[in-house]
C-alpha cells in the first residue's frame, strides 16, 4: 500500500481581502481535511491542523461540522469520492464489479485504506464518531448499494424475495472484514469472486 509522506503542513494560503464564497471555502476545508488524513492518519488529525491548511477560523469549520469526527468522514468521503462513484449501468453484475474493484483498488493503493481502517476502529469507542460514521459514509454508501440492487429486482436481474441489505453485507461486509482482520489480502479477484459466487444463487 502506497505511503504519501509530506513535510509538515505549512500555514493556509494567504488570502485576499473580502469574503470568499461559502462554497470556496467549504471546499478548501474539505480539500484540508482529506489531506490531513491521508498524510498523517486520524491520530494526530484536529480541527486546529484542518483550519491552518485551509487558511480559515475554527469558527468557520464548527458553523458546518459539529465535532472532529463529522469532518474527519467529509474529509475522507471527499478525497475518494470520485474514485468510489456508483455506477448505474443495465448490467447489474457489471456494474457490481466495477464498483467493488474500484473500492479494493482505493483501500490497497492508496493510504485511504489505512483511514477508513482507524476510523472504523475509533468509532468503537467514540460514539460522536460513530454517528457520524453511519451519517456521513457507510449509510449513504449503503443506500447506493441498495437502490441498484432493488432497481436490478424491477428489472428482473434479481428474485423479488431476495433482501438487498444481506446482499450488501455479503459484498462490501467481506471486503472489509479482510481490511480490518487481514489474514487474507482484499484483491480484485476476491471481489470477482463474491460477486460470482453470490450472483449464482440469487439470479432470477
Amino acid at each position: 500500500m502506497q505511503k504519501r509522506s509530506e513535510p509538515e503542513a505549512a500555514p493556509g494560503p494567504r488570502r485576499g481581502r473580502g469574503r470568499r464564497p461559502a462554497d470556496e471555502v467549504r471546499a478548501d476545508v474539505l480539500d484540508a481535511a482529506g489531506g490531513l488524513l491521508l498524510d498523517r492518519g486520524m491520530a494526530t488529525f484536529t480541527i486546529e491542523a484542518v483550519a491552518e491548511r485551509a487558511g480559515v477560523s475554527k469558527t468557520t469549520i464548527y458553523k458546518w461540522w459539529p465535532s472532529k469526527g463529522a469532518l474527519a468522514l467529509d474529509g475522507y468521503f471527499h478525497v475518494v469520492e470520485s474514485a468510489l462513484a456508483f455506477p448505474d449501468g443495465d448490467d447489474l453484475e457489471a456494474d457490481l464489479t466495477a464498483q467493488l474493484h474500484a473500492f479494493v483498488r482505493t483501500v490497497t493503493e492508496t493510504p485511504a485504506g489505512r483511514v477508513i481502517a482507524e476510523l472504523i476502529g475509533q468509532a468503537q469507542t467514540d460514539p460522536e464518531l460513530s454517528a457520524a460514521l453511519l451519517e456521513r459514509y457507510s449509510g449513504p454508501r449503503r443506500e447506493l448499494a441498495v437502490r441498484r440492487m432493488r432497481r436490478a429486482q424491477t428489472e428482473g436481474q434479481l428474485r423479488g424475495d431476495v433482501d438487498p441489505e444481506v446482499l450488501v453485507d455479503q459484498l462490501w461486509g467481506a471486503c472489509y472484514h479482510r481490511l480490518l482482520m487481514p489474514n487474507l489480502p482484499v484483491t480484485e479477484e476476491f471481489a470477482t469472486s463474491l460477486i460470482t459466487n453470490l450472483l449464482r444463487g440469487v439470479r432470477a
